[in-house]
């Protein structure tokens, strides 16, 4: 079974912005598949179990940017 979250990142601008946040969501264990819409700021995230937001939130500070839950 998997889990879709759905999150909104502030601070995008370009598609290296979306490649850096896809890279580092991507990253945290037990995600299994990452999509971010650009122009929305919509950042989906597919994973085997229920991710703590912390995490998320982590991985989305790493490329730069900040998360908040939909």
């Amino acid at each position: 079974m998997s889990v879709t979250s759905e999150y909104f990142v502030s601070g995008m601008h370009c598609h290296h912005c979306v490649s850096s946040v896809t890279e580092e969501v991507s990253a945290v264990s037990g995600v299994t598949d990452v999509r971010v819409d650009l122009d929305s700021g919509q950042l989906i995230v597919i994973s085997d179990t229920e991710l703590p937001f912390e995490s998320i939130e982590a991985a989305v500070d790493e490329a730069g940017y900040s998360v908040a839950t939909a």
